[in-house]
């Protein structure tokens, strides 16, 4: 398992292979990758977030994935600082015997890193910039976990 809250854009396709390549045991690799969208004319995105408690957070969600749905082995990456449309914002990769499984816990990640992860995102448009507050739905899809 790993955990990265980085500044520095990363090469989806490296690490996709890479962490394919070292999950033997697994029968099911599933990977998601979040992006800028540039909704409303927004043309950034900062993210902030407090170095070491937020990978430590990160880590413990993930740990209760690898736990849950008997991972192979799982990763996250996640972005912080301005980030332009079109940038990859996040990682989640989860490998497992089985591919429910592996689906599952990529979606239980997913769901956490958008509602509970501590970061602050604020979108920066034509108009300024507006922190983006906690969504209903968001908050709403955590419950089926």
């Amino acid at each position: 398992m790993r955990v990265a809250v980085q500044e520095a854009p990363f090469d989806l396709g490296a690490v996709s292979r890479d962490f394919a390549a070292g999950a033997t045991g697994a029968g099911a690799v599933v990977t998601f990758t979040g992006v800028v969208r540039g909704d409303g004319g927004m043309a950034a995105m900062e993210i902030e977030h407090y170095p070491g408690m937020t990978e430590k957070a990160i880590a413990a969600i993930a740990a209760q994935a690898v736990d849950r749905w008997s991972l192979v082995d799982a990763l996250v990456i996640h972005r912080h600082g301005r980030l332009a449309v079109g940038e990859a914002i996040m990682m989640v990769a989860t490998a497992a015997p089985h591919r429910a499984d592996a689906f599952a816990a990529a979606e239980f990640l997913m769901d956490y890193l958008k509602s509970r992860a501590p970061f602050w995102k604020k979108e920066i448009g034509p108009d300024g910039a507006a922190w983006v507050a906690a969504k209903d739905e968001d908050e709403a899809a955590l419950t089926r976990w």
